[in-house]
């Protein structure tokens, strides 16, 4: 564990367990979100490739235009 978090867990530790549970929702929230995330972008990257292979060709046609 980093001195950082070590000092962060240590500040936690004197709150009211109250606001030491609100926090530990926070973070457990925040990582389930971000295994979400990246679970959602590792499983995208063909639709990803597709759209831009898409945008590549009207663009080569001369479909689209700048704003």
């Amino acid at each position: 564990m980093t001195k950082l978090l070590e000092k962060a867990f240590a500040e936690a530790a004197s709150l009211p367990e109250e606001e030491q549970d609100r926090l530990a929702r926070i973070l457990l929230e925040d990582f389930a979100a971000e295994e979400k995330w990246d679970a959602t972008f590792a499983n995208s990257q063909e639709k990803l490739a597709l759209l831009a292979d898409e945008a590549l060709a009207e663009f080569e046609k001369g479909e689209t235009r700048r704003r």
